[in-house]
């Protein structure tokens, strides 16, 4: 069970982003959190993701207390989430090839010996042909980016995903490809999923429920 209780995060003109969320989601479950643009449905996700602290509440995973954020964070609480942003250029290094981008989680925890391997079954799996690998994110479109990022989401197996927006920059082909991704791997793993976006169709049609801003917060949206 990933649960947020009592959340309140992230400060802008003295008040909080969010304030006094509750959200809930249980393995295996889609939940889409629904709320305009500016709501504070993205801080929450950071939350929920483990990449930012609250000023208050509680995020509990897998039966555990969080106490710690982002490189303080167990790493099998880290790597237990994956996360894939709205904007792929400014959540890729774009020093690295794009095979070395899907890599990078694996070398980062010392499972060198799985990178081929793992590099080519995403690849395949996300829709990236053998000749973009070897291309920067600079030489690839937005939609081919978003591949490999997720497919660096899913090297390592996550038991959680947080899709941040994840679509919001696609087409609607690269969209449902991507999507699609997303649920064969939730029910191939028995994955948990949060997705945020202000889109209610595309929420409705992937999610097993939508809950909306209000709803789940305390702070009113824009």
């Amino acid at each position: 069970m990933l649960e947020l209780a009592s959340v309140t995060a992230g400060y802008e003109r003295g008040r909080p982003v969010v304030r006094d969320a509750h959200l809930a989601l249980a393995p295996g479950e889609a939940v889409g959190l629904l709320g305009p643009s500016g709501c504070g449905k993205s801080t929450l996700a950071r939350v929920a993701a483990l990449l930012h602290r609250p000023d208050a509440g509680t995020v509990t995973l897998d039966g555990v207390r969080v106490q710690g954020w982002r490189h303080r964070a167990p790493r099998d609480l880290r790597t237990a989430i994956g996360v894939v942003f709205q904007q792929p250029r400014l959540s890729a290094d774009p020093r690295l090839r794009l095979r070395d981008l899907i890599a990078e989680p694996l070398r980062a925890t010392g499972r060198r010996d799985e990178v081929t391997d793992r590099v080519t079954e995403l690849s395949e799996t996300v829709g990236l042909g053998a000749d973009l690998l070897g291309r920067r994110p600079h030489e690839v479109s937005d939609g081919q980016l978003q591949r490999a990022c997720l497919a660096r989401v899913l090297v390592l197996r996550p038991r959680w995903l947080v899709c941040d927006e994840m679509t919001a920059m696609l087409d609607a082909s690269t969209t449902a490809s991507l999507v699609a991704v997303v649920e064969d791997y939730r029910r191939a793993q028995g994955a948990g999923l949060l997705t945020v976006g202000h889109d209610r169709v595309l929420l409705e049609r992937w999610c097993d429920r939508t809950v909306r801003w209000a709803d789940v917060a305390a702070t009113p949206a824009p």
